[in-house]
């Protein structure tokens, strides 16, 4: 046990700089202190592969030799990024059982305690561990550092901010409170392929603190182990990061085990997206095109929120927004993310290549005409050209469907059809994430924002639908993109407590009976 013997208060958060928003030396310009820091990391990385990496059950490690699987690394398939251990029934058991046990330990830590340990994480993240977890090959952004920081760190203060959520009121004699318990189990958060980053992460959360069992590392194939977690009498909560159709499979999954829970479990998703830009006739074109250019782009348009649908009106697509969209769009450099002149990597592997240039092909055959890229190649690494289709049938099927990588297609609309145009964008797509709107007119950004109220989750103003910031923009959207329970707010962590309502009464009954049965 240990005693509190003050009301903590964390330090004040900022985020930590992003490259993508500064203009100094900070963004890894060349020559900078941040270049050469990053370039060293990458050269010792690359000297070092391939990476180990085990199973950490009860902060142990555990090898299978049977059932090792090798990562490839997608920019050089050839070449292997790390041989992970995969996790059999037994050890997926032993995992649950671990975390199960080591709940009680955690939840009986102090708060100050349990942030701290956070805020270490933070400072590991974007000092000891920055470069290397950059350099990593298949995260390849130079922001995810950051990011990952300012989730440990705007996730304390938010938990602190939960916690002084209590009753405005208290009658005389009494005080009323709440306590916001963790769940009432363990909670599954099955994570992407990037097996390599997601252990420094572990061992980055190990280093500051986080007691062994809390978080277990068990890397196996995803089916099996969510299909162990999920039917497990104990399981709590499902955070889902993935596909639309995996997280409807999850719910239905889990919807059938209903039976069998100890609590209902909560499940939180942010799955798909088919994010748009509307550029009205209004909209400062060099703007909307180079905003639409990193949208559409940036991480080879492997992101939840890439532009992948562009509505452009008539007068604006032929008073040069077409010839500049074009024009920058061919500069873009296709390479190994290692080369810093590389604006877009491989896309993540052989499944997704193979899914992007079929999409590309079936836009091709439906008349869509492709006016920059539509190619590919996996002869070294999975290398998808950066492609503009202009498609005369709004409702084609890359205006409908999500692609995951660098592939937009573009709808031009007669000036007068603006309304018609925003319908068109709210009723298109499964999908509600995110979405932007370029005009200087502000009633036109008030139509969009009214008609379009529903159909993403973040929406921007002359500003590119890509790269909502921890803390400033909560991220999340509706429909098929999720639950909308926005990472990066206070909102989220809702999810994942059970509270309990305690009145302590100060002033004992002398009665049982109430004045109105007195007589």
């Amino acid at each position: 046990m240990s005693a509190q013997l003050a009301a903590f208060k964390v330090p004040v958060i900022e985020n930590e700089p992003l490259p993508c928003l500064i203009s100094s030396a900070e963004n890894y310009a060349p020559g900078s202190p941040e270049r050469a820091a990053l370039q060293a990391a990458i050269t010792q990385m690359e000297q070092e592969l391939p990476f180990e990496v085990p199973i950490i059950i009860n902060g142990e490690p555990v090898r299978h030799n049977g059932q090792a699987r090798k990562a490839a690394d997608p920019s050089d398939h050839a070449r292997y990024l790390c041989t992970y251990h995969e996790a059999d029934e037994t050890t997926v058991a032993r995992a649950i059982d671990g975390a199960i046990a080591a709940k009680a330990q955690w939840e009986a830590m102090p708060w100050a305690d349990r942030a701290a340990i956070f805020l270490k994480a933070a400072d590991l993240i974007s000092k000891k561990y920055r470069y290397r977890l950059i350099a990593a090959p298949c995260l390849a952004r130079i922001d995810a550092a950051a990011e990952l920081a300012d989730f440990f760190r705007f996730g304390v203060k938010y938990v602190e901010e939960l916690y002084s959520q209590q009753p405005p009121r208290n009658s005389g004699g009494a005080w009323n409170r709440v306590e916001y318990r963790p769940l009432e189990g363990f909670v599954l958060a099955p994570s992407p392929a990037a097996t390599y980053s997601n252990y420094i992460v572990h061992q980055v959360l190990t280093e500051a603190g986080v007691p062994p069992g809390v978080i277990q590392f068990v890397p196996g194939p995803p089916p099996e182990v969510v299909a162990q977690a999920i039917a497990h009498r104990q399981f709590a909560a499902l955070h889902f990061t993935g596909s639309t159709f995996v997280f409807k499979k999850l719910w239905k999954d889990i919807a059938l085990n209903i039976d069998n829970y100890k609590s209902y479990p909560r499940i939180v998703g942010e799955t798909g997206g088919k994010n748009f830009h509307v550029v009205h006739k209004s909209a400062e074109i060099r703007n909307a095109v180079l905003q639409s250019v990193r949208a559409a782009f940036e991480y080879q348009g492997q992101k939840c929120s890439a532009l992948s649908r562009l509505y452009v009106s008539a007068s604006a697509w032929e008073g040069g927004f077409k010839d500049q969209f074009l024009k920058e769009t061919a500069k873009i450099r296709v390479g190994p993310p290692q080369n810093f002149d590389s604006f877009m990597g491989p896309v993540i592997g052989k499944p997704a290549f193979d899914k992007i240039i079929e999409y590309i092909r079936k836009a091709h055959e439906a008349g869509g005409e492709i006016l920059v890229g539509g190619g590919g190649d996996d002869s070294l690494g999975y290398f998808v050209q950066p492609t503009v289709i202009v498609s005369k049938d709004p409702r084609s099927i890359t205006m409908r469907e999500e692609i995951f990588g660098p592939v937009v297609t573009v709808y031009v609309y007669e000036d007068d059809d603006f309304d018609k145009t925003l319908d068109l964008i709210d009723t298109t797509s499964e999908y509600a994430l995110t979405g932007a709107i370029f005009a200087s007119e502000r009633q036109a950004l008030i139509r969009a924002t009214n008609k379009l109220r529903h159909a993403a989750g973040n929406v921007y103003y002359n500003e590119k639908c890509t790269g909502a910031v921890v803390g400033q923009q909560p991220f999340g959207g509706a429909r098929a993109s999720g639950t909308n329970d926005k990472a990066g707010s206070m909102a989220i962590y809702y999810r994942f407590v059970s509270t309990r309502s305690i009145k302590e009464n100060f002033v004992g009954l002398e009665e049982f009976e109430y004045p109105s049965n007195l007589v």
